[in-house]
């Protein structure tokens, strides 16, 4: 029992292909196990029924003759036209032998079977020692009346020639089996892959299909069978969530656009309203309303510019743009700020081709993000190798787990909520990032540092 739960498993764990396959294969060895059997039974009952039917003939046709003409002349006539798989023997009423068509026959009785005239009675035996034969065979006799002596004739016919037919053709079955059952697996296997290569192409098709582009489609076999039906099924579906997407795409962006207004209305009262605004809480109201307006703004500008990525490709404007004075401006930006980290710089001169404000904003959301996780110490650097432009970030905060490190780039991901919240964060900077460094055919990761914070890479492709 557990080979077979062994063996299930495996299949249930296996390919639909290697299922299948294995299901015909399976399915052919039974089918031809049972036709096997039957057809040896019915090979063997036809065989013997030939022996049974030509020992029923002869011995009526010499029980005939004993009724018409007695005993007398019969020896010679059996000894001539008995055919060398039968034995015949007639014998009388005590048992004795009368007649016989061998010499070794002559002496004593096959069978001690004695019907009544007319009648047959029927014994199979398996050897006959009196006639030195190890086959079996089969006695038939037949009860004879010459006035008013009973004989009993005696016809017992080798079926070894029909036992050996039937294990040559069992021997041909278990050859040919193997044989049979490879020519299944092999037409299988290679019936099965053809089947199933739509369903590959089409697996192949959607795997290749991202969320920032919908406009792909599956392709559809011309073969209008469940195949067919399910690439039309998962057209219609692409069309649904392109559809969808779109409208969600126009919302971000109608929205977007229509809250710039009443921001910067609110910004520009907040501006007016300044120079006349008495009593200190309402300075600070005022700085509260600034800040909330501000970080209102961020996100309004953050949402427009993902949305243009998901429309289409980010508007990029290409220059030379030099990595390391960018990284030079983000570090002046935070001593000017007046932050409390150590700052630790090896920068090196590094160019690529690329916009310079993306790339600026990339940097600084890194940067702006490891300030905030920084207990004391930031490093920034920039090299080249292996023909990349790298520029390391790194903080000696709590880290970012290695389970979220991918996570993180998701839109509107935060792992520490109540922080982001209160630094202004929206969750959308390492979604900004991720899109910037997209369009310039680079890379992001972020690792864990050896001071136990994390490490965020750059790697540009240098002209």
């Amino acid at each position: 029992m557990s080979v077979v739960r062994k063996l299930s498993t495996r299949l249930r764990r296996s390919s639909v292909r290697s299922r299948s396959t294995a299901a015909a294969v399976i399915v052919v060895a039974a089918a031809m196990a049972l036709g096997a059997a039957v057809l040896l039974l019915l090979l063997q009952r036809a065989l013997i029924a030939t022996v049974s039917d030509a020992a029923d003939g002869r011995a009526i046709e010499v029980a005939n003759q004993v009724g018409a003409e007695g005993v007398s002349a019969l020896g010679n006539d059996l000894v001539q036209t008995t055919r060398p798989s039968q034995v015949i023997q007639v014998l009388d009423r005590a048992g004795k032998v009368v007649a016989a068509s061998s010499p070794q026959a002559d002496t004593k009785a096959l069978t001690r079977l004695t019907p009544p005239a007319g009648t047959i009675e029927r014994a199979e035996v398996s050897d006959l020692t009196l006639l030195d034969d190890d086959h079996d065979h089969l006695i038939v006799a037949r009860g004879a009346q010459y006035g008013d002596q009973l004989y009993t004739v005696v016809v017992a016919s080798s079926v070894g020639t029909q036992r050996a037919t039937i294990r040559t053709v069992a021997e041909y079955l278990v050859i040919g089996f193997p044989v049979l059952l490879i020519v299944v697996a092999v037409a299988g296997w290679l019936l099965a892959g053809q089947a199933l290569r739509p369903v590959e192409r089409i697996r192949r098709r959607v795997q290749g299909i991202e969320s920032s582009d919908l406009t792909e489609r599956v392709p559809v076999p011309e073969t209008d069978d469940e195949v067919a039906r399910l690439a039309s099924t998962m057209n219609e579906m692409l069309d649904r969530l392109q559809t969808g997407q779109a409208t969600q795409r126009r919302f971000v962006a109608d929205a977007s656009h229509e809250l710039r207004s009443p921001l910067a209305t609110v910004t520009a009262g907040l501006e007016v309203i300044a120079p006349a605004a008495q009593g200190e809480s309402w300075q600070a109201l005022h700085l509260l309303m600034q800040g909330e307006s501000e970080r209102m703004r961020r996100l309004v500008e953050n949402l427009l510019l993902l949305a243009k990525a998901d429309d289409a490709a980010l508007p990029m404007q290409r220059a030379d743009v030099d990595l390391d004075d960018l990284v030079d401006t983000e570090i002046l930006r935070l001593r000017q700020a007046g932050s409390n980290l150590k700052i630790v710089t090896d920068v090196h001169p590094v160019r690529v081709v690329g916009d310079p404000l993306r790339l600026s904003q990339l940097i600084r959301n890194l940067v702006d993000n490891a300030a905030r996780a920084a207990h004391s110490t930031l490093r920034l650097s920039t090299t080249q190798r292996h023909g990349s432009a790298i520029v390391t970030i790194e903080d000696d905060g709590d880290g970012i787990p290695e389970v979220d490190r991918t996570r993180v780039f998701e839109r509107f991901v935060r792992l520490d909520t109540s922080r982001a919240r209160a630094s202004g964060g929206s969750g959308l900077g390492l979604a900004i990032v991720q899109e910037i460094i997209k369009a310039h055919q680079g890379t992001v990761t972020l690792t864990a540092a050896v001071s136990g914070g994390t490490t965020a890479t750059v790697t540009l492709p240098l002209p």
